[in-house]
């Protein structure tokens, strides 16, 4: 049987506040597989966020193990884990932090080029992705000429642009209408499983939970 793409084993974070400690996370266990799509549920407060935070690599301070794509991130240098961070995750998050000078296409090829993409390649794939997406007639559009429906496109589409084993995503649709959410999650959900990235998408909605593969709920630290 294949390793998963991310294991987590008791994983715990907790904060100082006031002179008491809060437990935000009391000894998470997960496993996603290659291909999966997993819904965190949980209320505004309940930690989903730093629970992404932990899985992404992008801050210190939790207990347990954080294992992405066989590699134990404890064990690793801080830029070996932005090296892991770049060459397997991607993130979407609520708003989409495009960047305001670059058209739809720019902000794809980007992290493209980051690692190590030639420009012509990086274009290629940059535009595959968007029309993938419905945004063939928006490569050139800057981030203030698109919809947020379209903008939130473009953040997708820059989060697959290099392939990764992990695509994280932190309430990708909860600044959207319900009509353009459910349309942007379904083209979310369709090229993560085209690529065979597997996906943790946090989420309070229980409508578009029930979309993906499996739910799983934060509820006072651990999960349900």
């Amino acid at each position: 049987m294949n390793s998963p793409v991310v294991r987590l084993s008791n994983l715990t974070r907790s904060f100082e506040q006031g002179g008491a400690k809060i437990e935000v996370l009391r000894g998470v266990d997960l496993d996603i597989a290659a291909g999966e799509i997993v819904a965190l549920l949980g209320p505004s407060g309940s930690g989903k966020s730093t629970m992404l935070q932990a899985v992404g690599l992008l801050e210190g301070g939790f207990g347990g193990t954080i294992e992405i794509a066989g590699t134990d991130a404890s064990t690793l240098s801080s830029n070996e884990r932005t090296t892991l961070r770049r060459n397997h995750l991607g993130f979407v998050y609520q708003f989409h932090h495009l960047l305001q000078d670059f058209n739809a296409t720019e902000n794809v090829v980007l992290p493209l080029l980051v690692a190590g993409c030639s420009r012509e390649e990086a274009v290629v794939r940059a535009e595959e992705l968007l029309r993938a997406l419905g945004l063939g007639e928006r490569l050139t559009h800057r981030p203030s000429q698109l919809s947020g429906g379209e903008q939130q496109r473009v953040a997708v589409a820059r989060a697959l642009a290099n392939k990764p084993k992990l695509v994280l995503a932190d309430e990708p649709t909860g600044n959207l209408d319900e009509l353009t959410a459910d349309k942007v999650l379904e083209q979310f959900i369709g090229l993560v499983r085209g690529t065979g990235s597997a996906a943790l998408v946090a989420t309070h909605n229980e409508r578009l939970a029930l979309k993906m593969d499996r739910i799983v709920r934060l509820h006072e630290g651990l999960l349900e």
